[in-house]
Parts: structure tokens; C-alpha cells; sequence
């Protein structure tokens, strides 16, 4: 089935209309990411580490990246494994035998953030929108979120 064919199906259900064009356009930006990406051999997540981490502009802890990131303590410590690893973090401890870990980016890492940040994909997709309708889009978005956070805490809520 095409994507006009499934449009017109679901066009009439304007609430999962919405929801599935939202994850088109998520996997179009990620695939958009990956093909940028590729020549430094770096994930889209590996990347967004980068840039976290080069926009708080020091050394930071894993509870510092999860709220900059929102994402979870766990999942950024996954990313964090990989990421130093392949050469481009490091990861030192505060003091010699504390548990308190700090993560910076190495030369390499800096480097890579550094030509990736010249990449056009997302600057060429977003201007598709006027600066007005990226604030309504942003704003809309930001409402869905919201709506989504409250809704997977009372799910949680009523689940203990």
C-alpha cells in the first residue's frame, strides 16, 4: 500500500493521522541524520552525545547529560559506553576513588562535533517552514509532549 493510499485511509481519524505523519517525519530525520553522519562513522545518538556535551561547554556527569538530554540515567550511561569507546569521550572520576563520574569530549570527539555541526540536513528541512511556523510547530509539539509526559506518569502512577 503507498503513502497516498494510506493517507486517505487514515486521513479521516485525524488523531492517528497526526501521530503517524509525527513518526514519518521522525524516521525521515533520522535517516536524513544517519546519511550525514555516515562518512564520520557516528549514530545519530553518538552525535546528539557530542553536541550535548560540547553545549555544556565542561565536564559532565550522567545525571548532568539525562536532564540536559531528558532521557533516562540508563540509557544515556548505554550511549555514553559506546561513544567512549569509540575514542570520541572520556570518562574521569572526580576524585581518585569516588564513584562520581565527569564525561568531556577528546580531541577526536571535538573534532567530529566540530564538522558535524556544519552539516545542512536539519538547516535545509526546516526551511521548508517560515521562522513563524517552526515557533506554531514548536509550540504544538512541545503541547504533545507535555500531554504525552502526563499521560506515561499516570500510567505509572496506577500501575503501583
Amino acid at each position: 500500500m503507498g503513502d497516498e493510499q494510506m493517507d486517505e485511509m487514515i486521513s479521516n481519524n485525524s488523531r492517528l493521522y497526526l501521530r503517524v505523519l509525527i513518526d514519518r517525519a521522525s524516521h525521515l530525520f533520522l535517516t536524513a541524520r544517519q546519511k550525514e553522519f555516515a562518512p564520520y562513522e557516528v549514530t545519530p545518538p553518538q552525535g546528539s552525545i557530542l553536541f550535548l556535551l560540547a553545549n555544556i561547554g565542561h565536564k559532565a556527569t550522567l545525571a548532568e547529560l539525562a536532564r540536559h538530554s531528558r532521557r533516562e540515567i540508563n540509557t544515556i550511561s548505554l550511549q555514553m559506553s559506546t561513544v567512549e569507546r569509540d575514542g570520541l569521550i572520556k570518562k574521569t572520576r572526580v576524585k581518585p576513588k569516588s564513584t562520581l563520574l565527569v564525561f568531556e569530549l577528546t580531541e577526536k570527539g571535538a573534532d567530529i562535533h566540530k564538522k558535524l555541526s556544519k552539516m545542512t540536513a536539519d538547516k535545509t528541512i526546516m526551511s521548508a517552514l517560515t521562522e513563524k511556523e517552526r515557533q506554531q510547530a514548536i509550540a504544538l509539539v512541545k503541547k504533545i509532549i507535555s500531554r504525552t509526559e502526563k499521560y506515561i506518569i499516570n500510567q505509572l502512577e496506577s500501575t503501583n
